[in-house]
Parts: structure tokens; C-alpha cells; sequence
């Protein structure tokens, strides 16, 4: 017998302008970084910190399993929602009006408000969240074996 535990992320990106209209949605895959590989080992003997907060950023760099943070971050929330559906664990973050604001190119998972472990992380092309925009960040990360 040969056990495997694949981790897949599926990120959806939602931009709404002051008036609720969608400026902007589409999805891309994200990157469980080394570190993140480290904080679910911890996670599973009763060590580390759950995942609580989604950042966003500026940097266009692509992910890299050696990634701790985002190359440029623009903003850090706690999550809006954090759920788990039988095998699947869905972290919602929203970046409000004024929160966030500029050109966003990644995204990543923490397990601090501030600093903390990253657990995965993502790039997308570049898009302006202006002041007055709301983002709404669904992120799943699918536990399967192979």
C-alpha cells in the first residue's frame, strides 16, 4: 500500500466596484509553499497556528515553493469565512474600500495577522482595485490522494 496526500488550490478573484457591479472575476491555481508543508506537519501533532489571514500584493513574481511572503503586500485581512466541506477547506477574504488599493498581482495564506507562516500563495495578471472597490478573494484548497 502507498499512501499520497496531494494539496490543490483553486482562487477565485472577484473586483466589485462602490455600486456592486463586477468589474473583474476570474480564477487560477496557487502554490502550498515549503513552509506551508511545514505549518500543516505542525498543524497535524497539535503544533503551529491555523491559517487566519489572506493578504494580497503587488508583485508578479511567480510562486515559489521557497516563497515565505508576498513579494510586495499591499494588505492583510482575516478571513471573512473559513469552512471545510468534506475534503475541501474554503478561506474567503474581502478587501473592502480603501483596504488594499493599487495594482494586485498575488495573493497568499497566513496564519498571522502581521507576520507568520505562509501556506500557499498565487499570481495573477495585473488589475487596480481602486479606493471605492471591494475584493473578494474564495479560495479552496482540495486534500485528495493520488
Amino acid at each position: 500500500m502507498n499512501d499520497k496526500l496531494k494539496l490543490s488550490g483553486w482562487v477565485i478573484w472577484e473586483l466589485r466596484n462602490a455600486a456592486g457591479v463586477l468589474l473583474f472575476r476570474d480564477e487560477c491555481h496557487n502554490l502550498v509553499v515549503d513552509e506551508g508543508l511545514e505549518l500543516i506537519a505542525s498543524l497535524l501533532i497539535g503544533g503551529g497556528t491555523a491559517p487566519s489571514h489572506m493578504a494580497i500584493g503587488s508583485d508578479g513574481t511567480a510562486p515559489d515553493p521557497s516563497d515565505s511572503a508576498l513579494g510586495t503586500e499591499l494588505a492583510r485581512v482575516v478571513f471573512t469565512s473559513a469552512t471545510v466541506t468534506d475534503n475541501v477547506i474554503t478561506w474567503v477574504g474581502t478587501f473592502g474600500p480603501g483596504v488594499g488599493t493599487g495594482t494586485v498581482q498575488e495573493a497568499g495564506i497566513f496564519n498571522d495577522g502581521t507576520t507568520g507562516d505562509m501556506l500557499c500563495r498565487t499570481t495573477h495578471g495585473a488589475f487596480v482595485k481602486a479606493a471605492g472597490d471591494t475584493l473578494t478573494i474564495t479560495w479552496d484548497l482540495t486534500l485528495s490522494d493520488v
